[in-house]
């Protein structure tokens, strides 16, 4: 299977605090991939690796052929990468319109914005019906859907998720779960950062474990949720 992207002997730091030693790990085109590990584990440090936010000090970063490694932000995302920050981080005083205008905001094709606009708009109706809403005033999970909305207006091929479901209610959680299996079914990679382990590794194909930015377990998703070491630090068991 083609990979849509590679992470080779990464290693990434913030200052003299070590992320990432030596993390290579995979996504191959068209699947879900999670990364799973406690808080402090390097999951959103691998994301930032992706997204050109944190500069690796050695390893290479390959998209498609591309080594992301050296690269600007800016210059990543028309690569057709996208990411769904930690938090949601939506434009609060802008309309969930003008929210998901910039997120295409590097496409020059206009007929084909217009075609993302009414899939996004389908894929989660409620923004269509606050679609000249303030998103400071949406609630949490429709916060949640506009970020996601917004990360898909600039057509990724990849997308990076960094803790969907965080304080989130249960109801909206498996929508915004749901939405995720389908832009996938679609054909979009996507690699999953969850602290719920029992429900990434049920939407995942394949997992990492990582532990202290290093890597410390791997394998196909449902295997893994029958590992006892998994079953024992992540899904209560």
């Amino acid at each position: 299977m083609p990979l849509m992207l590679e992470l080779q002997g990464v290693s990434a730091a913030y200052g003299k605090i070590r992320a990432l030693s030596d993390l290579t790990l995979t996504v191959p085109d068209g699947q879900i991939v999670t990364l799973l590990g406690a808080n402090g584990a390097g999951k959103s440090s691998t994301l930032k690796v992706v997204t050109g936010l944190l500069r690796p000090s050695a390893g290479r970063v390959l998209f498609d052929g591309h080594d992301l490694a050296r690269m600007a932000p800016e210059t990543i995302v028309p690569l057709g990468i996208s990411m769904v920050p930690e938090g949601r981080q939506v434009f609060a005083h802008l309309t969930v319109a003008e929210n998901l205008r910039m997120g295409a905001y590097a496409r020059k094709d206009a007929a084909g914005v217009r075609r993302d606009l009414e899939w996004v708009l389908a894929l989660f109706p409620r923004l269509k019906e606050r679609y000249g809403q303030e998103a400071g005033t949406l609630s949490g999970g429709e916060q949640q859907m506009l970020a996601i909305a917004r990360a898909l207006m600039a057509r990724p091929r990849l997308l990076l998720l960094d803790e969907p479901s965080l304080g989130l209610a249960p109801l909206v959680v498996r929508e915004i779960f749901a939405t995720i299996r389908q832009v996938n079914a679609e054909g979009m990679s996507v690699l999953l950062v969850e602290q719920n382990a029992n429900l990434a590794l049920q939407v995942a194909h394949h997992a990492y474990i990582l532990e202290t930015g290093r890597l410390v377990l791997s394998g196909p998703a449902g295997e893994l949720r029958l590992h006892p070491e998994v079953k024992r630090a992540y899904l209560g068991g």
